[in-house]
């Protein structure tokens, strides 16, 4: 890995991301998948639901001996039994009969819809219909969710609430994901200590750790502090190289801009068979930004400041977290909407702007309210809703002009 420099466009390195394999599969328990991605496509090994049942208290009916019912000229029709629930039904309808039933009872056969019990009066066996229904009316169907043999959810997919209750809905509790990646943090330089520690003078305690691994547990990746590492390019490399072992990608924030200080480009080049993906992306904050990759591993080398840290780990590492989970193109990115500028927004061409905004909805959607602070503070990122995107070939964004907010989680 002998180039120094090697600028790239946020466009190009996400491309690069992408080439970086997924990680190997697992299986994990039905509650132990919220969160994870689909390693596989998902069929249904039945139907669901897997019989038809009633969405309304009332009788079931076939529909077309419901045909004309009306308040003043009810259809009479002979109540031949009751479905109880949790029971298949041991009849079935013959023309002109019905049947009791209420909400999720199991349709007879014979019966293709329910009539309200609201529309009817019974006395002495006999039901007055007095309302028609259609066919498949008040009912859901056997298999009107998932049919037997269906794709349910393909490779790539979110697991969310939602989703654990369809699997649930039909007996897969054995669910194929990717494995988290295992993340290393470390932090360097001279001037930090532990948050637990008293400051003193011209120190700093040690923010970037603390907020990489919430980030890196809100996108599903399992991080771990490796500590603080002072301005000794032995002390690095020895650090990094077990980081390196024990996990699947290494972020290491500060050292990576140019000086004599700048450690972390020389500690990536010495570990076997390093590639260089970039030194610097054309993006603010964030230019000095290093992405290496050993034997598949990423190993990113993070701008010190705080600000600019974490809007890469959001640009480039979160996306790798996901991509290396499996994650499908749309899960990979913040997302993002339209709003409208507060305020003049200056940027200059030939680099992507990311600018920490507060959103405040109004009648036309959302306004972008820009937080000029410098990069090293964090309150700029706590207070920040998203980053409202500037294109490498704009000059700015006009005041009320529509602009892209990306979504901090």
């Amino acid at each position: 890995m002998h180039e120094f420099f090697k600028v790239k466009k946020v466009s190009e390195v996400l491309s690069e991301i992408k080439q970086f394999e997924s990680l190997p599969k697992e299986r994990v328990f039905l509650l132990e998948a919220l969160g994870r991605f689909l390693a596989e496509d998902l069929s249904s090994p039945e139907d669901l639901p897997p019989f038809s049942r009633a969405t309304m208290d009332g009788y079931a009916v076939s529909a077309k001996d419901t045909f004309g019912a009306r308040e003043t000229e009810p259809v009479i029709l002979k109540v031949i039994g009751e479905i109880l629930m949790g029971e298949k039904p041991r009849f079935s309808l013959r023309p002109g009969e019905a049947a009791r039933i209420a909400t999720g009872g199991m349709l007879p056969e014979g019966a293709d819809a329910v009539v309200m019990v609201e529309y009817t009066e019974e006395n002495l066996g006999l039901v007055e219909i007095k309302k028609p229904v259609a066919p498949y009316e008040n009912i859901i169907q056997q298999g009107e969710d998932f049919k037997k043999g269906q794709i349910v959810f393909a490779r790539g997919t979110k697991i969310t609430p939602a989703v654990i209750g369809v699997m649930a809905g039909l007996g897969i509790t054995n669910i194929p994901v990717r494995k988290k990646p295992r993340v290393a943090i470390l932090s360097t330089g001279d001037e930090l200590i532990p948050p637990e520690k008293p400051i003193e003078p011209g120190k700093i305690r040690d923010i970037n750790s603390y907020s990489l691994f919430a980030a890196i547990k809100e996108a599903g990746g399992e991080p771990k502090i490796y500590g603080i590492v002072p301005d000794v390019a032995e002390e690095l490399f020895e650090r990094l190289k077990v980081a390196f072992e024990e996990n699947d990608v290494v972020l290491i924030s500060g050292g990576s801009s140019v000086g004599t200080r700048d450690y972390t480009l020389k500690a990536i080049s010495q570990l076997p068979g390093a590639q260089l993906i970039c030194h610097g992306v054309a993006v603010k904050p964030g230019k000095p930004t290093i992405l290496g990759k050993v034997q598949e591993k990423a190993i990113f080398g993070l701008p010190g400041q705080v600000a600019s840290a974490l809007l890469i780990f959001y640009l480039m590492v979160r996306p790798l977290l996901l991509h290396l989970q499996g994650a499908n193109e749309k899960h990979l990115f913040l997302k993002k909407i339209l709003a409208y500028a507060e305020r003049n927004i200056p940027s200059a061409p030939g680099r992507e702007d990311y600018i920490r905004v507060k959103l405040t909805p109004f009648e036309k959607g959302f306004t972008a309210t820009p937080i000029f602070k410098k990069s090293g503070l964090i309150s700029s990122m706590a207070e920040a809703d998203g980053f409202l995107r500037i294109p490498e070939s704009s000059e700015g964004i006009y005041e009320g002009e529509l602009a892209e907010v990306f979504l901090l989680p």
